[in-house]
């Protein structure tokens, strides 16, 4: 057996590991008492008048799941399964901590299912209770009047007509006797039991249902705290989605840190939420990344200033070389529109182009990737501040055992990890749990990734998508897919092999690209504005990528469109469906 040992990342402080999630919420109520958890806009701002808050401190959050959760069950009772679907707010986060603080398991839902697949879900996971938004109002009408809903209860976050409000439920655990809220808070939990069932985001076929543990959970918010600079007072946007464990687990992580947390109100605001909060911590995908970055040097180049901006870059880094921090004073304008305070970003999900990091670093904001999986509660490795290497993933995340699996010639192998994130199994599908999970509790990840001399992993692919040539070469469409965004029009690509065929047979696989443009952005930067020219355009540009590559990577096949791929929750481009397409 083979195998190299990935070093982990050294803990840079020392913190708490709690046994379940509510022992957790209570040792942050404890720790950081009025100090603010939660900042919800009440009110948008208008012409006439600003927008208004409502302030959630750590002890509010404990009294608010508390009550809720009596509430529920003096309703339920204990031992239901409760599904949950809604978009990211304040409502959501205590229902998932009433539920798991002893009434029973907890099932999040992707917000975006369509209703078949929420019918598939709610019946897979069995669920017993759906609370839903009301953005979700017209699925649950659908879910009630079918066989899947005959015995289920519902519950609506907002107060809508016909349904059981949440508002009502909550009330009803306010008024409750001492002794029936001190019940609930004496229900019995097991951290190592199974609390959650959450179905993975599915890029490569059907989604399966892992099983996770309170402590799988909390067990990966110590371990990556331990190695990562949150601190007490950090403003984060929770944007990444709760049913996807990346973005729950993240909001963990920030309330064990003693962050304030706010909402975005949308996609396109995002950039004005950045500087209405002044957000100084963000987790995200690097899509959305991307896309700021892109903004930003889009602004730039509008403004005339790409040479200016660069001359900085060069300055900036230069003079970081000897401890003198000048990021501020040279680009204060551009910090400025990001909201002034932002100086950590955690991305994860997918490979984040290696130039972005570097040139928001330059300015002063602190990129780090961070890489997982739902199995895995999610963070397997991260970088920090002390471990960047452009283009890694950093090390394993201290407290947990990381080794690349019969690495080949050139050292790639599949990750492995095991230890205390690793989830319980999939649930009801004993044969897909033995294909990842070994018996003595090494789970297979299906990443293919090598080690840096520096100790640092790089993702090279999944074992999936590997595109393997006649030749035997090896091609990881992931690698040429980061060299395809960079260019300034591209919104977003996929690599993939086709077939290549002479006199009816298969001579060998040929490199395609499928490449999602902007149109405005490529007339700008390219002058092409009919099909001919833009055509010309790509072309030319794919040459010049391939030309810098070896024969067997270069791609030879274009295939242009405005229209976005199919892609997952967080981003990541389903290949499958593309590939089928």
């Amino acid at each position: 057996m083979n195998r190299i040992p990935v070093k982990n990342l050294a803990p840079i402080k020392e913190v708490p590991l709690y046994a379940d999630l509510r022992e957790l919420q209570r040792g942050c109520a404890e720790r950081f008492g009025d100090k603010t958890a939660f900042k919800i806009k009440t009110k948008k701002e208008t012409k006439s008048s600003p927008a208004e808050y409502r302030i959630v401190s750590y002890k509010q959050f404990l009294a608010d799941t508390e009550a809720l959760g009596t509430g529920f069950m003096k309703r339920f009772g204990t031992g239901k399964r409760m599904a949950v679907i809604g978009k990211n707010r304040y409502d959501w986060v205590i229902t998932y901590f009433a539920q798991v603080s002893g009434l029973g398991i907890i099932v999040p839902l992707d917000k975006d299912l369509p209703y078949q697949e929420l019918e598939f879900s709610i019946q897979k996971a069995k669920a017993d209770i759906l609370v839903f938004d009301d953005l979700h109002e017209e699925l649950a009408k659908q879910l009630k009047e079918s066989e899947a809903g005959k015995n289920l209860e519902f519950v609506a976050m907002d107060d809508l007509d016909g349904w059981v409000h949440m508002s009502d439920i909550l009330a009803e655990g306010n008024a409750a006797p001492e002794s029936e809220k001190e019940a609930y808070k004496q229900l019995p939990i097991d951290g190592k039991q199974v609390w959650t069932i959450l179905f993975t985001s599915g890029t490569s076929g059907i989604a399966k249902a892992v099983m996770q543990s309170q402590y799988n959970i909390t067990y990966d918010i110590y371990c990556t705290c331990m190695a990562e600079n949150l601190l007490e007072g950090d403003v984060n946007m929770a944007f990444l989605p709760y049913h996807h464990t990346f973005g729950f687990t993240g909001q963990c992580v920030m309330l064990f840190t003693g962050a304030e947390s706010v909402y975005c109100d949308g996609l396109k605001y995002v950039q004005k939420n950045l500087v209405e909060y002044k957000v100084s911590v963000f987790i995200c995908v690097p899509l959305l990344i991307e896309s700021i970055y892109k903004k930003v040097m889009a602004e730039i180049e509008k403004q005339g200033k790409m040479a200016t901006f660069k001359k900085g870059i060069k300055i900036s880094n230069f003079l970081l070389k000897f401890g003198i921090d000048i990021r501020k004073k040279l680009f204060g304008e551009i910090l400025e529109k990001l909201g002034g305070g932002l100086r950590y970003i955690i991305s994860g999900a997918s490979p984040l182009d290696p130039v972005v990091a570097r040139d928001f670093a330059a300015m002063g904001i602190t990129v780090v990737q961070g890489y997982g999986m739902t199995e895995t509660s999610p963070v397997i490795a991260a970088e920090n501040e002390y471990t960047i290497e452009a283009g890694s993933i950093g090390k394993a995340i201290p407290g947990i055992e990381v080794a690349i699996d019969d690495p080949d010639s050139e050292g790639v192998g599949e990750i492995i990890v095991r230890g205390g994130i690793v989830m319980q199994g999939y649930y009801e599908n004993q044969e897909a749990t033995d294909e990842i999970l070994e018996p003595d509790g090494w789970l297979h990840t299906g990443d293919l990734a090598r080690i840096s001399a520096k100790g640092n992993i790089f993702i090279c692919g999944r074992k999936k998508s590997v595109i393997v040539l006649k030749n035997g070469k090896n091609v990881y469409p992931e690698e040429l897919e980061i060299l395809v965004g960079n260019l300034p029009y591209v919104q977003e690509n996929m690599v993939f092999g086709e077939a290549r065929e002479k006199d009816g047979d298969l001579k060998d696989l040929v490199l395609s690209v499928r490449i999602v443009y902007d149109p405005q952005r490529i007339a700008e930067t390219r002058g092409a504005s009919t099909m001919e020219e833009i055509e010309a355009a790509v072309k030319a540009d794919i040459e010049a990528i391939s030309a810098e590559l070896p024969a067997y990577k270069q791609i030879y096949r274009r295939y242009l469109t405005t229209e976005p791929m199919e892609k997952t929750t967080t981003g990541k481009i389903k290949r499958y469906k593309q590939i089928q397409k």
